[in-house]
């Protein structure tokens, strides 16, 4: 009796036949969903240029070429001293644009600048050894980035993030200014309306705490994530065992005798 054997029943092959059949089924089924999931991220959008643009940025201000850091460097700088009124305006009425595209693309703009900068900061927070011990071990740059530098920075990075999408929720609020039908810009419809004799000071009772209360839940998560990122492993009390006589360290060196 093998070890496999003795361990569980080796099916047979109507078995067999029934756990490819099970198989393919599930690969079907996989494949199937994740090319819906596909279908409408593409049907609304989540594939364009303007949304993954933070990380475009980001990866060129990293990038060992001059010319394309440099051209990524001018653009996040531009973006992030621009103010995103001016910015959202510049969209809405220079280029003609609807309301929502003009909203989106000035917030897009600025608020990926700013991301795009902490993406860079994240990565160049980690110690240089880690990179430079990838690279002793062979590894490419694309790998270096994914594997080993990508990984440590989204730690030190997400409290920045949580925190830049309170100032993206409140900076929603802007679009009222360019007519477009946001939460603002309902409330003011309401509070203007007669027949309801002006219920300005109701609107604002209703509006205010759902404003306050999203982005204190968003800035609590952020102070959340930023005390458990913050959270070091407990190493006290751990033994270290001294090697003995005739012991060998990793790599066969025999162990230096303590100094008195």
């Amino acid at each position: 009796m093998t070890e496999a054997s003795a361990l569980y029943d080796v099916p047979g092959p109507r078995s067999r036949r029934r756990h490819t059949a099970y198989g393919l089924l599930s690969t079907v089924v996989l494949v199937t969903l994740v090319a819906w999931l596909l279908s409408l991220l593409f049907d609304t959008g989540q594939f364009t240029h303007t949304k993954w643009m933070p990380g475009v940025l980001a990866t060129g201000r990293l990038s060992d070429h001059r010319p394309v850091c440099l051209l990524a460097t001018l653009v996040v700088e531009f973006f992030r001293a621009m103010p995103v009124l001016v910015m959202i305006f510049f969209v809405f009425v220079a280029l003609k644009m609807q309301p929502l595209p003009a909203l989106v693309a000035g917030l897009t703009l600025y608020n990926g600048s700013v991301l795009a900068e902490v993406f860079r900061s994240g990565v160049n927070a980690v110690e240089r050894g880690q990179r430079e011990a990838a690279f002793a071990l062979g590894m490419r740059k694309t790998q270096v980035m994914l594997h080993v530098l990508v990984p440590q920075a989204v730690r030190a990075m997400l409290p920045a993030i949580i925190s830049q999408l309170v100032v993206a929720l409140k900076d929603t609020s802007l679009g009222f200014l360019i007519t477009y039908e946001e939460f603002l810009h309902a409330g003011k419809l309401i509070a203007s309306d007669l027949d309801y004799d002006l219920p300005f000071i109701p609107v604002v009772m209703v509006i205010s705490p759902i404003y306050i209360g999203m982005c204190m839940l968003l800035s609590w998560f952020a102070d959340w994530v930023s005390r458990r990122e913050r959270r070091s492993p407990k190493t006290k009390g751990v033994a270290v065992a001294t090697p003995g006589p005739g012991a060998l360290l990793p790599g066969g060196v025999p162990p230096t005798a303590p100094r008195p």
